[in-house]
């Protein structure tokens, strides 16, 4: 035991509890003030920094096509002739469950109702163009866009580890490049890693702070469990044991197994859906909303109301209240999904994990807010069911409720429902706690310490259930929005690994010999470069640079 403490990088493991702390106890102790200090810097940065955003989110998807096309998407991760570690399918679905989460369920049923209330481009709401983009404007901020952000560290670091051999699953590792050698890692390289490490557990702990009233209110219509922060305290423990247990036993064996299973669950929910449901409608409506997207993404992308302030100019606030938090959102979770999908690409070309990221990430969201959220859009159309009332009225965990309610054999659904729930939270946590012990671990072989990856799984729950105890529920909203703020920094340093990939990929191909393959293998080169000693790796960056 004593030995594996030595692998751990006490810098990065220890400055990431400290932040955390310094962030959290504040809130705890200081809780309306500092929900106010968040709000207002969160303020200052939607509003004077969101047009990088934007700027970022479109750049991510035009980039990624650059890369995917050119010859840096031929590189293969892995030695010659490697096949693939997962079978496309695993591989496909633990992209998913990690990158989403609970969150697609929740999102997916009702985000429609937000815009159908006020939707963009200055649009009457309740009319029918504001009910197509109501159903259209969820694929879009779901879409390719949001897993092109994903890939913006999964590229470099999947690289680095399995290209040239560099068994470190770090951001400051993958901007060698930029850096060079004594920067990336020394102290800027270190502080660099614990920002990624508190938007990892921030993302984490507000994406499981908001599973937990869904998990809850699917128990109480079950089984009639009390709505209240004690059940969902209950629920909290036992995800985290759930995923806990996933965690120890690894990628394979836990990980990639209830990443599969809650792949065929929701594919069987989702169909169960479409088929009972109105089917023409999800059919209709899901198309057209797929279309609206690829022929306006470019005005959806760089949209940014830029004359709402002025008189006589309504301000609808649409694309700081939505696409920018968003982007923003994406951003911080970046580094957690990014990680997790650079070490599952193993064996993989780069234009394939760039490819089949964008693919079935969007795919899967697609379906999603085509069956749910078209279901629900329907039910209010029709005037089945009044979802706003219950919406504006009530919660929105009731409105998803009474959608699902309207569904044959209800009390089958909102258990399937839950289940999903459950295990979508168990999958992205399970994919957040791994990758939180390979970032603190020096050197990552093949999967971290086992103790290592319990400890993050834990880290992970204590978080909010601390803030729901001493905050009732408030202070998971107020740490998702500091963990954003907190990952403005991060719009630099998402230019720099594009930048780093881009310097590393032309350097290694260009002492490749000259040949026209589908598939390119640097092995030789990763090989020699893997032998060097840390000066001569230097003496390289300093040539990239």
């Amino acid at each position: 035991m004593r030995e594996s403490f030595k692998l751990i990088d006490n810098g990065t493991f220890f400055g990431a509890l400290a932040l955390l702390l310094f962030v959290t106890l504040p809130l705890v102790i200081f809780p309306e003030q500092g929900a106010a200090w968040v709000e207002l810097a969160r303020s200052f940065v939607v509003e004077n920094f969101g047009f990088l955003y934007l700027a970022l989110g479109f750049g991510a998807g035009v980039f990624m096509l650059f890369i995917a096309f050119s010859d840096i998407g031929k590189i293969s991760l892995g030695h010659p002739d490697e096949k693939p570690e997962f079978r496309t399918t695993s591989w496909a679905a633990m992209l998913f469950c990690a990158g989403i989460g609970a969150s697609i369920l929740y999102w997916g049923t009702i985000e429609w109702a937000y815009y159908f209330q006020a939707p963009p481009f200055q649009i009457e709401p309740y009319t029918a163009e504001a009910a197509r983009w109501a159903a259209a404007y969820g694929i879009f901020h779901w879409g390719p866009l949001a897993w092109a952000l994903y890939l913006i560290p999964a590229l470099p670091i999947a690289y680095f580890y399995y290209v040239r051999h560099r068994h470190v699953l770090k951001v400051s590792e993958a901007l060698l490049p930029v850096l060079g050698e004594r920067k990336a890692h020394g102290n800027t390289g270190r502080f660099i890693d614990v920002l990624f490490v508190f938007g990892m557990l921030g993302g984490g702990a507000t994406t499981l702070g908001l599973a937990a009233p869904l998990i809850n209110e699917g128990a109480h219509e079950l089984f009639g469990a009390p709505r209240g922060i004690t059940t969902q305290i209950i629920v909290l423990v036992v995800c985290t044991a759930i995923f806990g247990g996933s965690a120890y036993a690894g990628l394979k064996k836990g990980i990639q197994n209830l990443s599969i299973i809650n792949m065929w669950l929701a594919l069987g929910l989702l169909a169960f859906v479409f088929v009972v449901g109105p089917t023409v409608f999800l059919a209709n409506t899901g198309l057209d909303s797929l279309g609206r997207v690829i022929s306006n993404i470019v005005h959806m992308a760089t949209w940014i109301e830029p004359f709402g302030g002025f008189d006589n100019f309504e301000d609808t606030h649409f694309p700081q209240d939505w696409t920018i938090f968003y982007w923003a959102w994406w951003l911080a979770f970046a580094p957690s999904v990014g990680l997790f999908i650079a070490r599952i690409s193993r064996g993989r070309t780069i234009r394939e994990m760039v490819i089949g990221s964008m693919f079935f990430g969007t795919l899967g969201c697609f379906l999603f807010f085509m069956c749910l959220g078209n279901f629900g859009l329907y039910l209010q159309l029709s005037g089945q069911l009044d979802v706003l009332e219950i919406l504006n009225g009530q919660s929105p965990t009731a409105a998803i409720f009474a959608i699902l309610g309207e569904l044959p054999m209800r009390a089958l659904v909102i258990g399937v429902y839950t289940l999903l729930a459950v295990i979508f939270t168990a999958t992205t946590f399970d994919s957040i706690s791994y990758i939180l012990a390979s970032v603190v671990q020096r050197e990552v072989e093949d999967e971290p310490l086992r103790w290592n990856r319990l400890f993050w799984a834990a880290a992970l729950s204590f978080m909010p259930i601390t803030l729901l105890l001493l905050q009732g529920g408030d202070g998971l909203a107020v740490l998702q929005t500091a963990s954003i703020v907190g990952g403005a920094p991060l719009l630099i340093v998402a230019l720099l690994l594009c930048i780093a990939i881009v310097r590393i990929a032309r350097y290694d191909i260009q002492r490749q010999p000259s040949v026209k393959v589908d598939v390119i293998h640097i092995q030789i080169l990763a090989d020699s470069a893997a032998r060097k000693e840390p000066g001569q790796r230097g003496e390289d960056s300093e040539k990239m640079s």
